[in-house]
């Protein structure tokens, strides 16, 4: 299932949404009690998700015992309540995460790139809950504070149940969907200070969407193309089997030291093709149009506006 935080124009609150095609179906619609975002949808649990999907009409998963009693007993499909997504606003993918953590040189040809080591500990930083953004939106920044605006192409994962102390071949059932991630970075500010945090959570520097896909329908994280698209030319091209710790790794090895709580939104690092290691450099600029696209998810826009 795909599902997204969507508005018609002149709303100010976002609402969960299943999107299926070009329509998407507002849950609070055609449920009684419908969860009010992917959180509160997270946090229900494998029976939230089931009673989403007999509201819907989707099929279940392979190997999933179904779950009785609708929520809604429309006539036919086609007695749903249907919205062209082209017609709404995109809110962030995902909204209220427990917390977002994101991995820094986690693709080889990247970390080389940028002049940064791989091979050893695992870099981890969070970003901040200001910076989600939604697809489509226009993210904006001070000229005089950062002149060299950066754009990653990232898959995000975002975590189900609580992750303690978990091996890596279990990893990947603690996952509730994956989405895409832009992870914007100031890389002036990057470069002059210690931690990677503040360069990278500028608002609207981690927009995400458009749509979270639930893990069931992607077989295997390591195996999704990703690209960057700026300006109309590709500048990032390349394969999650290029990452240097695989979605499973990076899982197993943050449970480890905590709990990773349901919600968690982890961005697992960018390939290489950054904008800052090309010659000459190549940044986002006012004006721009980046669009981040990985197989099996979507493309995820985002305007650029330096004020």
């Amino acid at each position: 299932m795909r599902f997204a935080h969507l508005r018609v124009e002149g709303q100010t609150t976002p609402r969960l949404a299943v999107v299926e095609g070009e329509s998407a179906i507002f849950l609070d619609e055609v449920m009684r009690r419908a969860p009010r975002d992917l959180q509160d949808l997270i946090e229900q649990g494998p029976e939230g998700l089931a009673r989403v999907r007999s509201a819907v009409g989707a099929p279940e998963p392979a190997e999933t015992d179904p779950e009785p009693a609708a929520e809604t007993d429309p006539e036919a499909p086609g007695a749903l309540p249907r919205h062209p997504v082209a017609e709404l606003r995109h809110a962030s993918a995902v909204l209220r995460p427990a917390q977002v953590i994101a991995i820094g040189a986690n693709y080889a040809a990247h970390a080389s790139e940028l002049k940064l080591r791989s091979e050893t500990a695992m870099t981890i930083f969070s970003l901040w809950p200001n910076s989600l953004t939604a697809h489509g939106a226009t993210t904006t920044w001070p000229e005089d504070l950062t002149t060299q605006v950066d754009y990653e192409a990232e898959l995000g994962v975002i975590i189900g149940r609580p992750a303690r102390g978990v091996h890596a071949r279990d990893a990947l059932d603690y996952v509730w969907g994956y989405t895409v991630v832009n992870d914007i970075t100031a890389r002036d500010i990057q470069f002059s200070e210690a931690q990677w945090s503040r360069c990278k959570s500028f608002d609207g520097f981690t927009p995400t969407g458009p749509v979270v896909v639930t893990a069931d329908e992607i077989p295997d994280p390591q195996n999704l193309w990703l690209t960057t698209n700026l300006d109309g030319s590709i500048m990032q091209d390349a394969s999650t089997a290029e990452m240097v710790r695989s979605v499973a790794e990076i899982i197993s090895l943050l449970s480890r030291s905590a709990t990773i709580p349901p919600g968690t939104l982890i961005s697992t690092g960018s390939p290489g093709g950054a904008g800052y290691s090309r010659k000459p450099a190549v940044f986002l600029r006012d004006g721009s149009t980046v669009t981040v696209s990985i197989e099996g998810i979507g493309s995820l826009t985002t305007h650029c506006r330096v004020v």
